[in-house]
Formats: structure tokens, C-alpha cells, sequence
């Protein structure tokens, strides 16, 4: 094996090496909270193929990998049948062949006495023409005894990639996945301040266990709305009790790197960013947008929000066809971040100062109106993970109309504690509607169910 790729493949050592010196895992053993991805169990283990996981950078993609690796050995695969690449030290689709048939050279005698071999490459957009690469060595059987896991963090690339290898992914039911932060039931069940059983019961809407759960799992919420679902920050927040300024600078970092790496000017980046947080939560053209701001081309805008779409920093909530139950393509669209912590990170970045967790993010959290924004953004996130997910224009208002059962469904979501009757005038049109509220109990309003907000995100992350 190539020496480079040697700290990222211990795991030939020894399993108890491995999850000691890993780089990963040395981090890993660092925090107080450790999570294990879901997707763990529904990885490959038996079917070869090219599997594709992605995910926004910083997300954990890598942790997961490494997870993977210790729980195939855990479970009675060959450790020499086992190999880590990370992109970022193959420079092109030339040294990507050479590096994997020398690998699977070296494991041959290992392969036909297991039959299979499990490579992962991390990061593969980083290798130029890295599909090139692949399409040759699927096309020349290199891959026919193969679990090849791709890692990418850009969704646009990967997915015109994964188109050119019709034929070539296997047989499995699913080749492609997607990590994304934690959500709100991901979280709670991390940090363990309410057991397993009492989130059953209050899954299960046992009232006994919602009364004595509810301002716990308020709490819980707020945090929530601070960290979001990075796990660097929840960790922060547990051993800490605020989020480092380290840990803005990384996400923020992040956005501007992956920018720049696309030619893009660092000044249009702020000012789009600084006019989606002034809009926040509002309806937006690119036309409208560019108003507020130096750019004069309203393309310009929409190549950079389709950009941060793909690097999963926003996401485009566009309005409803009701007849069709489609998005109304002339009608306005919100911008919103596809996490609270990526809004708290891009705002630390918009307005930098010495302590962003003190300075700006408690003091918007106790702000009503920009809290209010803020859940409205998550629960929309939370909603689009599982639905197609849209909103409702049309003499009123409705925050989300989700698509199940081959009908939509809406949601109106108040954070106030006051509600206007004006404000319901659009959902009250719905039979099938519901309102989440800020209230603690679940009750009518007008005749429209409503249910406490954590509740409801609590039950809706239970859904498989």
C-alpha cells in the first residue's frame, strides 16, 4: 500500500489500534457525545457494486466510513479485505487506477478466499475526471468481485457522474445514500437527557409521559435551534455549555473553500448570503434579491444559490401546483439554511466579532422574531428530508405542504404565542391541515389540530 494512505488504514494492524490511532477515531474519543449513523446498517456488505454517499462537508462523512470499517471487522469480515483512499492525495483519474488495481493486486490471494473486497474512496470529487476512472476499471472487471463506497460532498457532481455508469452499479435494491446532520430525534436520543422508552412513549403520544416530558423536551429544542445537527457543536455545547469560536470559523471556512475552489468571488458570496439572511424566511426572486445588492445580473445570483444547493448549505423551498402537486416554477421561492447551525455559522462570518456564541447567536435565540425564523427554517428541513416539501401561495399563506399518499398536506407553523385570525385564512381552507405551535399542550384552534412543535419533530424523525 501506498505509505500515504497508511494512518487511514490501521485497521490491519488490529481493530483495538485501529479505533486507538486512527485520526479519526482519535478524534472521536475526544468528545463526550459519539454518534453511529443509522446508515451503518444499511451500507453494503454482501452485494458488489458503486455505492455513492453524500453529504455537506464536515458532516461526518469520513467518521462514518471509519465506523463502517470497524463494524465489518466487528462482524467477522476480513480486515485485508478492507482498504481507505482519501481523494485528497490522488491528483487524476490516471493515478486513481494505478492506485486501485495495485490494491487489488496485492489483496488477490485475500480476495478469492472471501470472494470480496470493500474499497472506500473518501472525497472523490477532489481526483480530476475521478468518473473516467471508475467507468474504466468497472468496464475492465476490476470491480466484478468489488464494494466500491464513493464519498463527495458536491451532489450536482455526483449525480451527472453517477449517470455515466449505466449498467455498472450492481444489483442492489440501493446503491446511492445521504448523511445528513442530525435531526431533531437523532439528537435527543444522542444526548440522552430522556430515555429511549420515555421517547417511545412520547412517540406513541402517551399523555402521561408528555406531561412530565414536555419542558424537558422544550429545552432540548432550544439547543437545538443553537447546534443544529453537527456534531462538533452539539459536542461543544455538552462538554463546553457554549459552541467555541473555532467551531463557526470551520463551517464558515467550509462554504467560502468549496466557493472558491468554483472561481467564485468571495464579495458576491457575502453579499448573497447577507441579503438571504435579511430575507430570511420571506419569498424571494432572483430578480428581487439582486435589488438589495451590487450584483446586477440576477444569473449571477441563481448560479450561486444553485451552488450552495448543491454543497447542501441552503435549500429551495419553492411553491405549490396544487392541481399537480408540483413546483410552481414563475412563483417566488424561500431561501433557507439546510441547518440552524449553518445559519448561526454564516452570520458569525457576516459580522465577525470576538465570541459569536455570546454576541450574536443567544442574543437572535431570545429574539421571538428571529427564533421564529429560525424554527420555521428547521421544521421546513425536517419536513423535506421525508416529503417532497413546498409552501403555499395563494390569497393566503402556508408554510409547508408535504406530498404523501399522493396528496399534500399543510402545515402552518407559529412560534408567536398570540394567533391572529388573518393568519389562518389560507389553512383553514384544508381539511387534512394541522398547526404546529409553541404551546406546550396539543389542542384545536378554529377547528385545525395543533401539536407542540418538538413533539411533532420528535415523532416526524422516528419516521423510517
Amino acid at each position: 500500500m501506498d505509505i500515504r494512505f497508511s494512518p487511514h488504514n490501521l485497521h490491519i494492524e488490529g481493530l483495538d489500534i485501529f479505533i486507538k490511532q486512527d485520526p479519526n477515531f482519535r478524534v472521536l474519543n475526544r468528545q463526550k457525545l459519539v454518534y453511529k449513523s443509522a446508515l451503518i446498517d444499511q451500507l453494503p456488505k454482501k452485494i458488489p457494486g458503486i455505492y455513492t454517499i453524500t453529504g455537506g462537508r464536515q458532516i461526518g462523512k469520513t467518521t462514518l466510513l471509519k465506523q463502517w470499517m470497524a463494524h465489518l471487522i466487528e462482524n467477522g469480515f476480513p480486515p485485508e479485505c478492507i482498504t481507505y483512499f482519501t481523494g485528497e492525495l490522488i491528483d487524476d483519474h490516471h493515478a486513481l487506477i494505478r492506485i486501485i488495481t495495485d490494491s487489488l493486486q496485492i489483496t488477490g490471494d485475500v480476495s478469492e478466499k472471501a470472494n470480496l473486497q470493500y474499497l472506500l474512496l473518501d472525497e472523490i470529487t477532489y481526483i480530476k475526471n475521478w468518473d473516467k476512472g471508475i467507468k474504466y476499471l468497472a468496464d475492465t472487471g476490476f470491480l466484478e468481485n468489488v464494494i466500491l463506497v464513493l464519498t463527495g460532498s458536491d451532489l450536482v457532481v455526483i449525480k451527472e457522474a453517477r449517470m455515466r455508469f449505466p449498467g455498472r452499479r450492481g444489483l442492489s435494491d440501493t446503491v446511492d445514500f445521504h448523511l445528513f446532520p442530525l435531526d431533531f430525534y437523532e439528537y435527543v436520543k444522542l444526548n440522552n437527557r430522556i430515555t429511549n422508552n420515555e421517547i417511545c412513549l412520547l412517540v406513541e403520544d402517551d399523555k402521561i409521559a408528555v406531561r412530565n416530558r414536555i419542558n424537558l423536551l422544550y429545552e432540548e429544542f432550544k439547543k437545538y435551534l443553537m447546534h443544529g445537527g453537527f456534531l462538533t457543536a452539539i459536542n461543544d455545547m455538552a462538554m463546553y455549555n457554549k459552541i467555541l469560536p473555532a467551531t463557526f470559523s470551520t463551517y464558515s471556512d467550509w462554504i467560502r473553500g468549496d466557493m472558491l475552489k468554483r472561481n467564485k468571488q468571495e464579495h458576491n458570496l457575502m453579499e448573497i448570503l447577507g441579503g438571504v439572511i435579511k430575507r430570511y424566511g420571506t419569498q424571494i426572486t432572483w430578480n428581487s434579491l439582486s435589488k438589495d445588492l451590487s450584483i446586477d445580473h440576477p444569473k449571477t445570483i441563481a448560479d450561486y444559490i444553485e451552488i450552495l444547493e448543491s454543497m447542501n448549505v441552503l435549500y429551495v423551498q419553492s411553491a405549490l401546483l396544487e392541481d399537480k402537486l408540483a413546483a410552481a416554477p414563475k412563483k417566488a421561492r424561500k431561501l433557507i439554511f439546510s441547518d440552524p447551525f449553518i445559519y448561526h455559522a454564516v452570520n458569525a462570518w457576516l459580522h465577525p466579532c470576538k465570541d459569536p456564541y455570546d454576541m450574536l447567536l443567544c442574543p437572535l435565540i431570545e429574539s421571538s422574531e428571529h427564533c421564529g425564523k429560525i424554527v420555521e427554517s428547521c421544521i421546513i428541513n425536517h419536513f423535506q428530508r421525508k416529503f417532497p416539501t413546498f409552501y403555499i401561495k395563494a390569497k393566503g399563506e402556508v408554510d409547508i405542504a408535504y406530498i404523501d399518499q399522493k396528496q399534500f398536506w399543510p402545515v402552518e407553523i407559529k412560534w408567536t404565542k398570540q394567533l391572529r385570525p388573518k393568519e389562518l385564512k389560507q389553512i383553514s381552507k384544508y381539511p387534512n391541515s394541522k398547526i404546529l405551535t409553541r404551546n406546550r399542550n396539543a389542542g384545536e384552534i378554529k377547528g385545525i389540530p395543533t401539536e407542540p412543535i418538538p413533539l411533532n419533530l420528535l415523532r416526524l424523525g422516528h419516521i423510517t
